[in-house]
Parts: structure tokens; sequence; C-alpha cells
């Protein structure tokens, strides 16, 4: 059996949506799953255990309709048993469009759409979350079998990539005796970058709180404003700008190496779960923790400023995001730490004790 999955879109819906991937392989041993995303999000499925072929759409695919129709059907050509266009948007019918001996051609029920599927699915209404809301796309598929549902998403580092990282990290100035921390100060969307003021408040308590060492990421164009929250920070020892990712995999790698993620909700965040990092995202007035905050636990927490105060949506942008306190942040990270990181730190300065002691008897 083939079996081939269309997600565009950014890194968090690709991630989220992997777990589809791992249903239909856990449904289907034998079968190949491939899985088509955009080209900059590919590496970060390299070694999946659940994907045979990551396909990616370049950027000029992206741009030129004759490259991107060609691409397409040259895909096709591997002739697919299942196609599952979780995007269902004119482009990515096209996948279905040029399989239409395939079995089942699965997408969303969209008005004027759709014409090239054999099962349409209605937007479901009693979703948990995001990962739910994938997943019930599968529905058309129990009709012949028994599908093994797996709502865990989830990224492959290699521990030489780890390893790697690491070094790069020490090389910066890292030290892995103490707490490490990776924050998301910023992101691409503006409207989802908590107040930076509030931020840098949560980054001195972070550091003072936990006697650790906060990571500052970013992507090229996000250097700038990185930068400038550093040295309003007083180029804060502990605080480190300067741990250079030049993928999406040397990201999730330097993730891989820290103990806990905390900051903007993104897909980073969702990078780390899916390496099971301790995580705290903060939601914006316009996103729905309870569809993006997938699988929530002691582990994985998030806040959105209902959870503040429930009527916020009568505020207004900025009052409502206000509404999110830096110790409140703080207190819920204390939380994750003391059942996640605490003891494993004390374990740590344990055997480095004992390591350092050694050499003298």
């Amino acid at each position: 059996m083939k079996i081939l999955i269309i997600r565009f879109k950014q890194i968090g819906d690709a991630v989220l949506s992997s777990v589809i991937c791992n249903t239909l392989k856990k449904s289907f041993p034998e079968a190949e799953i491939d899985y088509v995303v955009y080209e900059h999000i590919a590496p970060l499925f390299k070694n999946h255990p659940y994907i045979d072929n990551v396909i990616s759409i370049t950027k000029d695919e992206q741009k030129n309709p004759l490259k991107y129709i060609t691409k397409v059907w040259k895909v096709t050509r591997k002739k697919y048993d299942i196609v599952i266009d979780i995007m269902s948007t004119p482009k990515s019918e096209m996948f279905t469009l040029f399989s239409l001996k395939s079995k089942y051609r699965i997408g969303r029920r969209k008005k004027y759409r759709g014409f090239t599927y054999t099962h349409k699915i209605s937007e479901p209404v009693d979703s948990k979350d995001k990962v739910d809301k994938f997943l019930k796309i599968l529905a058309p598929l129990e009709e012949e079998y028994k599908i093994l549902y797996d709502n865990n998403y989830i990224i492959n580092i290699s521990q030489d990539e780890k390893e790697n990282m690491r070094r790069k990290m020490m090389e910066a100035g890292i030290d892995f005796s103490k707490p490490v921390f990776i924050c998301a100060a910023n992101s691409r969307r503006p409207e989802k970058i908590y107040p930076p003021k509030k931020m840098k408040e949560v980054i001195n308590k972070v550091i003072e709180e936990f006697n650790s060492q906060v990571i500052l990421f970013y992507s090229p164009d996000e250097e700038a404003f990185i930068k400038e929250i550093h040295r309003e920070l007083n180029n804060n020892k502990n605080i480190f700008s300067n741990v250079e990712t030049t993928s999406i995999r040397e990201l999730a790698a330097l993730i891989s190496n820290c103990d806990m993620f905390f900051g903007n909700e993104g897909g980073p965040r969702h990078i780390a779960q899916s390496l099971d990092i301790p995580s705290f995202a903060i939601f914006s007035p316009k996103s729905s923790k309870k569809e993006w905050l997938a699988n929530p636990s002691k582990k994985h927490q998030g806040v959105e400023p209902k959870d503040i105060y429930p009527e916020c949506g009568s505020l207004s942008y900025k009052d409502c995001y206000s509404l999110i306190q830096p110790d409140y942040i703080v207190n819920k990270i204390k939380d994750i730490y003391n059942n996640f990181i605490k003891n494993k730190e004390e374990e740590k300065n344990e055997k480095n004790y004992i390591s350092t002691n050694n050499k003298y008897v």
C-alpha cells in the first residue's frame, strides 16, 4: 500500500499534522508513507520513524505554476492507494486531480471545492484540539480498515546531531552544570509577540529563580529584535543570543539540549513538545490555547488571556494581552521545573561532585 499526505503551511501545522503519518504507519505497518511539506520545513522530518519519504515543495515551485504542476504530476506517478489532502485548497487538490485511480482521495468539505475527492470531511465541531481535528480526516478509512490512532507528534534528532549542537553551545559559553532554558521572545507574526517589556521581566526572574541561563534564538530576520532585547537586559552574562542555527533542524537540535522551553506560542514550541522538552507557551488574544496546545499535560502547559479573565474579549487587544503578568508565567514555569527538571539537575550536580572528587582519590 502507498499513502500520500499533503500538508502545506508552517511549522506548527506540519508538526501537528504528522500524527496522521504516525497513525497510518501503525495501522498499515507495511505501507509506504509519503509526506508533502514546504521545503524549509522538510528537514524536521528526517529519519522520522513513521514517514518513509518527505517530499518538499520548493519556493520556486510554490511561485511558478508550471513547475508546481510538473512536481505534482511527477509525485503522483507513484500511483498511491490513499491520498489525504489536509489543506484542501485548489492548489493542494491537484494531487487528487492527478490521482483519480486512487481508491481513497480524502479532503475537507469546502464550498466549490473537492470535486476530485472520494470523501469530503466536514469541519469537526467537537474536536478537543488541532491534533484531534486532523485525525478525524481519517474517518472514511474506518469503513474498511481498523485504524490505530496515535495523537503523539514526534521529531527524531540523532545523538550525533544533539552532541554536535551541544559542542556549539559550549563554545558559545553555555554552562551545562546550570539549568538551560530556551525562550521564544519573538514571533514571525507581530500580533503573537508578548509585550517585550514583560518578556524581559520573565527572563530576568527565570534567571534569578533557578540560577539558570536563557538562550534567545532567532531566525535571520529576527536577529536585530533579539539583540536589542539582550542589550536592554544589560547584556546579562546568563543570557545567550549568540548560538546561531542555520536551519530548522539545527533549531530542533538546540531545543533538544535545553532543559525547558518558554515563550510565545508557535512552531518552535511544538518542536519542543515533539522532543518531549518541558514547555510553557504564552498565547496571544487571537490564538486559541484549546486548539494549539495539543495534548496538554503537567509537562506542557500554556496561558491565554481568558485563563486570567474569561470576559477579556470586551477589552482592547493590548489590555487583554496585559492580563498575563510575568509573575503568573514564572510561577507556572516553576511548577514545571519542580516536577520535571529539578531532580535531574540535582542528579547532574551530584555526578559532577563525585567526578570532581574522584580526581583526588
